[in-house]
């Protein structure tokens, strides 16, 4: 689906990404790990062509990506972006017109979903009136809701109780059955661990370990994959 080759971006004297090279494989879920200030987010900010890289290119399904295939691709942003005042229902549509869905689609796919998530009642409310982690809900929902081949989940469970965690994880992965694939961009190992394929780990904006999750935890002895973490940063 996805492949980085040879990104670099520096900002003034600070060396963001070092050239990174990755494959994201076609209905994977794949891990962008690293702690905070690795190069995380600028990388999904160049596939995004939020920003441009000083060098490097990305594929999309074998070819040059281009601005057709961005419109191919749901970012939820860590920081989220939503009009406080706003009703939810309103917003939501307006959201999904700009991804390109006709009002009557958005609006069907929308009560799907909200139903799917059980926040149906929320419609008529306006986002204020919404906690962190109700406001991500439907964030998650405008996201997905055009049917993305690419989905971008950066730090998704932010603001989220453990039940709503799970719930959202059960989305993720029923979305990966239904063949999109997915870029989940954390510093959290254990949900990494428990959704991931395959993973990348950032520090210093350098790739310092890449691969199937299961091959990588098999040649470090079976670790836990935070514990992994540790030793390859500290080494």
């Amino acid at each position: 689906m996805l492949t980085i080759d040879n990104i670099s971006k520096t900002y003034g004297s600070f060396r963001a990404l070092d050239g990174i090279n990755l494959h994201v494989g076609q209905g994977k879920v794949f891990g962008l790990l690293g702690p905070n200030g690795a190069g995380k987010t600028t990388l999904i900010r160049i596939i995004n062509h939020i920003i441009a890289p000083d060098s490097g290119s990305i594929l999309f399904s074998g070819h040059p990506m281009t601005a057709e295939d961005v419109a191919q691709i749901g970012y939820l942003p860590e920081e989220r972006g939503l009009y406080k005042k706003m009703r939810v229902g309103e917003q939501a549509v307006y959201l999904a017109r700009l991804k390109g869905l006709d009002k009557t689609t958005a609006e069907q796919r929308l009560h799907q979903w909200f139903g799917r998530l059980e926040i149906d009642s929320w419609w008529n409310r306006r986002v204020e009136e919404l906690s962190k982690g109700m406001q991500q809900k439907v964030q998650f929902v405008v996201t997905v809701l055009h049917n993305p081949a690419l989905l971008i989940l950066d730090e998704p469970f932010s603001g989220f109780d453990p039940v709503n965690a799970d719930l959202l994880k059960r989305e993720i992965l029923r979305l990966k059955e239904q063949g999109t694939t997915i870029i989940f961009s954390t510093h959290n190992m254990p949900s990494a661990e428990e959704l991931c394929d395959d993973i990348a780990l950032i520090h210093h904006a350098r790739v310092m370990l890449c691969g199937p999750l299961a091959d990588i935890k098999a040649s470090h002895q079976g670790l836990p994959l935070d514990r992994i973490f540790i030793n390859t940063v500290q080494n």
